[in-house]
């Protein structure tokens, strides 16, 4: 899947001091909204004439191992459009603020486990639950997994006690995400914030991928 366009940009090298704080100040600030982060890379776009002038025009990164509003990321590939940053905070040693909406393109990739997790969470339950509602025919979700190709959703059946599985397929359709069981039978639209449009979905490798751009409101 290819996650991230190149911008037509130039990359900064995130070298001498005034780069080095602006880098350091996205990396602090991007810590702050997730609840993890493992891994970050972070690359600088533009010029440094435009960054004087408050303009960067772009950041790309990569992180692994993300906890962003209870969902886990196993990956994120991310490029954002035209940043507008003050440099003049950062210099008086205050924490960078972005007060500007920004686009960002990229990718995210969950693995079943924390696909799973995520869904028994307060935040995500209902979404699970619905989910299994409208494939399986009863709810709460119990669990899920990924099988090759499929997204198989689980839930406990009554009377015999053994689990009802229904494998599914999962692909993007007018920027949400829609599953539907193998047999045709039942299918799911997952409703999306306005500001997220998904444009593909696969399942691959033990991951389910999305690739989508956003809109960010700091």
């Amino acid at each position: 899947m290819d996650t991230l366009p190149p911008t037509g940009a130039e990359p900064l090298t995130p070298a001498g001091p005034l780069l080095g704080l602006l880098s350091r100040g996205l990396e602090l600030w991007l810590r702050q909204q997730c609840s993890l982060i493992e891994g970050l890379e972070i690359q600088l776009e533009g010029s440094a004439a435009q960054l004087m002038r408050g303009r960067l025009e772009g950041v790309r990164l990569r992180a692994r191992r993300v906890v962003y509003q209870n969902l886990r990321f196993d990956r994120v590939e991310l490029a954002s459009g035209l940043i507008r940053v003050r440099m003049g905070a950062l210099l008086r040693g205050q924490s960078l603020k972005l007060e500007h909406p920004f686009q960002v393109r990229g990718s995210v990739a969950f693995s079943g486990p924390d696909l799973g997790v995520s869904l028994a969470t307060p935040s995500w339950r209902s979404l699970g639950d619905g989910l299994a509602e409208e494939i399986l025919g009863l709810s709460p979700l119990a669990g899920l997994r990924i099988e090759e190709e499929r997204l198989v959703l689980i839930a406990h059946g009554s009377g015999s006690g053994r689990p009802l599985e229904v494998a599914t397929s999962v692909r993007a359709v007018e920027g949400n995400l829609e599953v539907r069981s193998l047999d045709g039978g039942a299918l799911a639209r997952l409703p999306m914030d306005p500001a997220i449009r998904i444009e593909q979905a696969q399942i691959g490798g033990g991951l389910l991928q999305l690739l989508g751009e956003a809109r960010v409101s700091p």
